[in-house]
């Protein structure tokens, strides 16, 4: 419940002769106390009204605590004419001893009843009304008294098990006009709670018909008789989910109405991050991505709760790069970007989506994998780097004859051996076979073929 001060001013003419009235205060109330001021009920601790003002006070608890002192305050020129009240706790809020009042509680099994601003219990007629004594039965019997003379009352301890020992009830059956009252429950050492009954027609207005998508439970229009509202999913009620009819024909409150839920308009600061999708409505969707060279950082997705917030925060775009790749022993490394080449120097740096990087090796070897590789979107390069292995050149045939084996590449410790052209022969001397060396260069060149009329 809402705490509210009321401080009221009186406006005056300053040439008057006429002395303005003093205003009357409560301060430092009962925090049980619920103060009626011109129709509003609040709970407040404290409240400022003019003169001749008048305020009605209960405990917030009806028939759970007791009021002491007036009930309705009146304000004359600065006081109050009646005794402040507060409130004390009954049997109920004092594990059933003997020493405070009963409390009093009340069963409606027909009908329907509210609360008055002084503390009365509004019912309407034809009601069926039980008034709970609650009282120790083992510290011996209470007793009821009303002040209507209108009838006498069944009065005794509850039938039910369970509340046979501290239950002594007062029942009134179909509750008339000349049934009101005050009812009052006394224990055998005096201690006494009332309540007072006021059975009265009263009828609110019919509420208005509710503007759709709101749903409407109206139990009835008769004093007591409350009505619920609720929305369906993708809305919000705005304005009060209930309202009951009070003792003055009026409704608690007003009709509310159904309001769409909306989430805030997403707007990504990061000119790397586009939205694909965008619907703020209740259980609708936002959509990212990320220009192509960035990855997305968060959810992908976010929804539109029933709260009006969005599921989750607007993700971020980082840049996708990719390390600098190994170095092959005996080789270098060539990056093709802004179509220049250049070679890399041997130091830590990144490469963007897409940056292209070439591969060397050095004279007397051969490059054995990719020559090239591509910086992908997934911050990995293409292909592994390659190796460069050691490889000896194909020496060329000699003049007259042929090499064996032909090859491209000769790996280290290959040897060759020539085979020369009828007519011709290889000298006659023992000559080593060329051998491919560990450094990639030949032991030798290939030996000659001469001619017969030579040798």
């Amino acid at each position: 419940m809402k705490v509210f001060t009321f401080t009221i001013h009186i406006l005056y003419d300053r040439d008057s002769t006429t002395t303005p009235q003093q205003e009357c205060k409560l301060e430092g109330l009962h925090p049980l106390l619920i103060v009626t001021y011109k129709n509003i009920t609040v709970l407040v601790d404290k409240i400022t009204v003019p003169h001749n003002e008048k305020i009605a006070v209960r405990c917030r608890e009806l028939g759970k605590y007791k009021l002491i002192g007036d009930s309705l305050l009146h304000c004359r020129n600065g006081i109050w004419s009646e005794k402040l009240p507060s409130c004390i706790p009954t049997t109920a809020l004092a594990n059933y001893t003997e020493d405070v009042p009963p409390t009093i509680l009340f069963g409606l099994p027909a009908g329907s009843a509210t609360f008055e601003p002084s503390g009365a219990l509004a019912v309407f007629p034809g009601s069926i009304l039980h008034l709970e004594c609650l009282f120790a039965r083992r510290l011996g019997n209470p007793e009821w008294t009303w002040t209507s003379t209108f009838r006498q009352y069944l009065t005794g301890w509850a039938i039910a098990a369970f509340e046979r020992d501290w239950k002594y009830r007062l029942s009134i059956y179909y509750a008339k006009t000349q049934d009101s009252g005050v009812y009052t429950c006394s224990t055998p050492r005096g201690l006494t709670n009332s309540i007072r009954v006021h059975v009265i027609d009263v009828h609110c207005p019919m509420p208005t018909s509710p503007e759709p998508p709101l749903i409407a439970k109206i139990e009835g229009p008769r004093l007591g008789e409350s009505a619920t509202f609720e929305c369906p999913h993708g809305y919000k009620l705005e304005g009060a989910s209930s309202m009951t009819c009070q003792y003055n024909g009026k409704w608690s409150a007003e009709v509310p109405h159904c309001k769409a839920i909306i989430c805030a308009p997403v707007q990504p600061m990061n000119p790397k991050l586009q939205v694909l999708e965008h619907n703020n409505t209740y259980g609708g969707r936002v959509i990212f991505t990320c220009m192509w060279g960035h990855k997305l950082s968060g959810l992908q997705s976010l929804r539109c709760g029933d709260d009006g917030v969005w599921s989750g925060s607007i993700p971020t775009c980082t840049e996708i790069t990719c390390a600098t790749p190994s170095m092959p022993t005996n080789g270098r490394i060539l990056e093709h970007e802004h179509r220049q080449e250049y070679p890399s120097r041997r130091r830590d740096r990144t490469h963007r989506v897409g940056a292209l990087v070439r591969f060397s090796c050095l004279p007397g070897h051969q490059l054995i994998g990719q020559a090239s590789i591509i910086c992908t979107e997934n911050g990995t390069w293409s292909h592994q780097s390659p190796v460069c292995e050691v490889r000896c050149p194909y020496p060329g045939d000699p003049l007259h004859g042929r090499i064996a084996p032909l090859k491209f590449w000769y790996k280290s410790g290959d040897t060759i051996q020539v085979t020369c052209s009828p007519g011709y022969v290889t000298p006659l001397e023992p000559v080593r076979k060329p051998t491919c060396r560990e450094n990639g260069t030949w032991s030798g060149p290939p030996p000659p073929c001469r001619s017969y009329k030579d040798v």
